[in-house]
């Protein structure tokens, strides 16, 4: 039995335990990867606050990308030595939305259960504890055991640090605008919230050709960055944000992106949007929060509001695409990384995002 290190969450609010761990020699269906890096995301943190319930002890982290050492029983989907970026929501390919090509509506997905059908986990802590992976990989550990249909194979030219970022931050900002919203080429767009998830919106649309993109955050260095990987415009968002936007698109933009996931900003969308405008909802909130809005002006006005999860994307289409464009130059993934760190950073990188500061931190191996 392999023994790795990984970083452990025992209990909501405490610091993650960096420690030796045992695995299990992957079972049928299942791979074992050697991880090369793993961002680390504001949904892991949301887990640690114990805004979103999770099994415990856990092995947080869901955006990595390593190299296959060993496959189950009837794997065919990757080999020993492939690249592989992972997927935290990997389909069953049987149900009623897997077959039409809607993987991302799969019903029979069971990554959100972090155990195996037959209730096991193939991760041991040196205490004997059945240890949870979060949302099946559990990133936040040199190795692991995870299901073969969350494997997706990329170019090995890809460097593991952008890899990793495929995996989560990077597809659902960018299939937010390409598969979500399907922004058209001159569309007016504002995005709200310039981490991660929200730099990786603006790429996606500058990739659709939208135009103004307009980017809006209260730190002026995460403006900075959006201005470089595709806002034409910034606005601080401790000012007028309705008023600044309409000063550049006085009818309003035709899409908003909310990428934080706070429901004052969410109720802000609609005094962005023009006639007819999309609202589009892509940062999560913790778990039972709710927002308003002014249903006579929504009708009157002819908007829509969109729910993005993962960027409604397929991964087994959509990670080979997005890392093609990354090796063509076309999206700028690299400029989200503005620290890398070793594994017993990571509560580092969570106080980090607690301040608001970094675009994407990310675990190097």
């Amino acid at each position: 039995m392999p023994t790795t290190r990984a970083a452990i969450l025992r209990a909501p609010g405490e610091g993650l335990s960096v420690e030796e761990v045992e695995l299990e020699d992957p079972r049928a269906g299942e791979v074992l990867l050697r991880m090369g890096a793993s961002g680390v995301c504001h949904s892991d943190l949301h887990v640690v606050e114990g805004e979103w319930s999770s099994a415990l002890p856990l092995v947080l982290g869901h955006e990595g990308a390593g190299v296959v050492e060993a496959i189950g029983e009837g794997v065919t989907d990757v080999a020993v030595g492939d690249h592989v970026v992972l997927s935290w929501f990997h389909p069953c390919r049987r149900c009623r939305s897997c077959i039409a090509g809607r993987a991302w509506a799969c019903t029979g997905e069971r990554s959100s259960y972090g155990v195996r059908a037959d209730g096991t986990t193939p991760m041991r802590s040196a205490r004997g504890e059945q240890l949870h992976a979060y949302l099946d990989i559990g990133t936040f550990a040199a190795h692991s055991v995870v299901p073969e249909s969350a494997c997706v194979r990329v170019p090995a030219e890809v460097p593991f640090e952008v890899a990793c970022l495929i995996g989560c931050g990077v597809t659902t900002g960018v299939g937010a605008v390409v598969n979500t919203a399907r922004v058209p080429a001159g569309a007016a767009v504002a995005v709200i919230g310039c981490g991660g998830v929200g730099l990786s919106v603006l790429m996606g649309a500058r990739l659709a050709g939208a135009n103004p993109i307009i980017a809006i955050d209260v730190e002026q260095e995460k403006l900075d960055l959006a201005m470089a990987v595709g806002a034409t415009h910034t606005i601080r968002g401790d000012g007028d944000v309705p008023a600044d936007v309409r000063a550049i698109v006085p009818d309003g933009v035709d899409y908003a992106f909310e990428a934080i996931g706070l429901v004052p900003t969410v109720e802000l969308m609609p005094a962005l949007l023009a006639r007819g405008g999309t609202a589009v909802l892509v940062g999560m909130t913790p778990e039972g929060e709710r927002a308003s809005f002014d249903v006579f002006t929504a009708v009157e006005w002819n908007w829509s509001i969109l729910g993005s999860n993962y960027g409604s994307a397929v991964a087994a289409i959509d990670f080979p695409r997005i890392a093609g464009l990354y090796l063509d130059g076309r999206l700028p993934i690299d400029r989200l990384i503005t620290h890398r760190i070793g594994l017993d950073e990571i509560d580092d990188a969570f106080d980090a995002m607690r301040r608001r500061e970094r675009a994407r931190s990310v675990v190097l191996y």
